[in-house]
């Protein structure tokens, strides 16, 4: 029995780390919507001028804060019918059933520096 406890412990414990986290990239999802509110509202883009075919979104950090609850940190580039590419960084919280948990933080990049 003492055994079998121990069994459990060692191969249960990697189990609850392969939860589920909430897959909100896309383009109809909260974050990159969102981003285009922002960025239209700030008059950086105009989502009409968009080939949203083009944009490329990239969850780089999904980080759980309670239960169910996961803070998400996403790369987003908005490419114009001009070529022109918008990338921002959004952040907002997200759930397995809702993506819009939290209002999102949309940061622009205005380049890259490096390689």
């Amino acid at each position: 029995m003492r055994i079998l406890s121990l069994l459990l412990i060692i191969f249960g414990a990697p189990l609850h780390t392969l939860a589920k986290t909430p897959d909100c990239t896309g383009v109809e999802r909260w974050a990159t919507q969102m981003a285009l509110v922002h960025l239209k509202n700030a008059g950086l883009i105009e989502p009409s001028a968009l080939d949203l075919t083009k944009t490329k979104i990239k969850m780089l950090a999904s980080e759980k804060r309670a239960n169910d609850i996961y803070r998400q940190i996403h790369h987003i580039s908005f490419t114009d019918k001009s070529g022109n590419v918008t990338e921002v960084i959004t952040s907002n919280d997200a759930s397995n059933d809702e993506c819009s948990m939290s209002g999102v933080d949309v940061f622009v990049i205005s380049r890259h520096l490096g390689g």
